[in-house]
């Protein structure tokens, strides 16, 4: 069985690692690649909310990061799945390269910004 098999879902191989509805594939396989694109991954589980359902944050050696939704069973398994440390945000809190590298996008979005204003 293949690891995008595993996110396939269906009760005879044992449950998906996203949750169900039509882009849980299309999650996956973001995911998937995703970790494969990046160097040094870490997966950061954040609680269901109000909002939204179990969610992930991978974050790379660098301090990228993308999110997905991916309900209780799929936060237990996401680790075996993709072969990554996965973290507790409730217990670990994010972290430093996260915020290092939104703070160096901030920077970059501002000067893109004010160079757009003075050669337009």
């Amino acid at each position: 069985m293949g690891l995008l098999d595993r996110f396939r879902g269906g009760a005879a191989r044992g449950g998906s690692v996203l949750r169900g509805g039509s882009g849980s594939g299309e999650d996956a396989r973001y995911l998937a690649e995703w970790v494969r694109a990046h160097t040094g991954v870490e997966g950061y589980v954040e609680p269901k909310t109000t909002v939204t359902d179990v969610t992930v944050v991978l974050i790379a050696a660098d301090g990228e990061w993308t999110r997905r939704i991916v309900g209780e069973r799929g936060a237990r398994r996401l680790a075996g799945d993709l072969r990554i440390p996965v973290y507790d945000v409730r217990k670990t809190g994010y972290p430093q390269r996260m915020r290092d590298y939104d703070a160096r996008r901030r920077v970059e979005r501002q000067r893109a910004f004010e160079r757009e204003l003075r050669d337009p």
